[in-house]
C-alpha cells in the first residue's frame, strides 16, 4: 500500500469494467481470504459473481490518491423493484422475508460488502457508509436488511456470540425473519454467558450495524459454499440511533 494518505470517492458502478472490479475485490476477500466457493467463482479470471450482479447497484469505494484509483471497497444494493425482476432477494435462499415483504415499507437489501485488507480499520468503511446513507436517502428506503457472516460453520465455536445476539438483539416480531434451514442461535443461556468475551467474538462489521440499532432474525444459516455462518440483520431507518447515524451521513465526512 502507498505511503500517501488515501483519498476516497464513492460512486455507483457505471460500466461492465467497474462491475468486474467489484467482483475482483470480492474474489480477493471472499475466495482467497475466507475460502468461499460455488458456481459464481471464476478462478481463471479471479472473479466472484452471480446472477444477481446484473440487477443490482454496485457501490464502489476508490482510493483516488493512487494513479490507478483502485476499487478498495464495495457494497451490493438490491432494491425491491429489481428483486421483483429477478424473482427474489438474494437472502431469500436463506431466510423467509415474509415479515419484511408484508410491512408495506421500502426495502433495500445489502450484500457482498467488503473492504480490501489494506484499508480496514481506517476511514474507508466510514466513507463507504456515507455513500450508502446518500443512496438510502435518495431512494427513501425505510428498511435495510441482509445477511452478515461469521467465518466458519462450526456453531459450537460460535455458540457464545450467536447466543448473545439472540438474547440481546432479537428483532421484534413484526421484523423477525426466520432462517429456512433453521440453526438455533440461543445455544447458551444468557445468565451463563461471559458477555464481554462473546461480544469480542462478533465481527466488527456486525457490531457496527448493532450500534446503528440493527436487530437480528430468528436463527442462523450455515452457508457451506461460502464457509460462513450467516445471520440476518434488519435496520429500521426510523429507529436509527441518532448519535451513531449521524456518523454515517455525508455532512459528517
Amino acid at each position: 500500500m502507498s505511503l500517501t494518505p488515501p483519498e476516497f470517492t464513492v460512486d455507483l458502478a457505471r460500466s461492465d469494467d467497474e462491475i468486474r472490479a467489484a467482483q475482483r475485490l470480492r474474489y480477493e476477500v471472499f475466495v482467497e481470504e475466507l475460502g468461499a466457493s460455488g458456481e459464481g467463482v471464476d478462478h481463471a479470471r479471479r472473479l466472484e459473481a452471480d446472477r444477481f450482479d446484473a440487477h443490482v447497484d454496485h457501490l464502489l469505494l476508490r482510493d483516488v490518491s493512487r494513479a490507478d484509483a483502485p476499487v478498495v471497497g464495495v457494497y451490493r444494493l438490491l432494491r425491491e423493484d429489481a428483486a421483483r425482476e429477478i424473482g427474489q432477494f438474494y437472502s431469500e435462499d436463506e431466510y423467509d422475508l415474509a415479515p419484511l415483504r408484508s410491512s408495506g415499507r421500502r426495502l433495500l437489501e445489502l450484500g457482498r460488502s467488503c473492504v480490501h485488507r489494506d484499508y480496514r480499520g481506517g476511514p474507508g468503511l466510514m466513507r463507504l457508509w456515507q455513500g450508502l446513507s446518500d443512496y438510502v436517502a435518495a431512494h427513501e428506503i425505510e428498511l435495510l436488511f441482509g445477511v452478515a457472516s461469521f467465518h466458519g460453520t462450526d456453531v459450537k465455536e460460535l455458540a457464545a456470540p450467536l447466543s448473545l445476539l439472540h438474547h440481546r438483539h432479537l428483532a421484534p416480531e413484526p421484523l423477525r425473519v426466520r432462517s429456512r434451514v433453521h440453526q438455533p442461535m440461543a445455544l447458551c443461556p444468557e445468565d451463563g454467558l461471559d458477555r464481554l468475551e462473546a461480544a469480542r467474538a462478533i465481527p466488527a462489521l456486525i457490531k457496527s450495524y448493532l450500534r446503528l440499532g440493527a436487530v437480528v432474525g430468528d436463527g442462523a444459516f450455515l452457508d457451506h459454499a461460502f464457509n460462513t455462518t450467516d445471520i440476518c440483520l434488519v435496520i429500521d431507518t426510523a429507529r436509527l440511533d441518532p448519535r451513531q447515524g449521524a456518523l454515517y451521513r455525508r455532512e459528517a465526512s
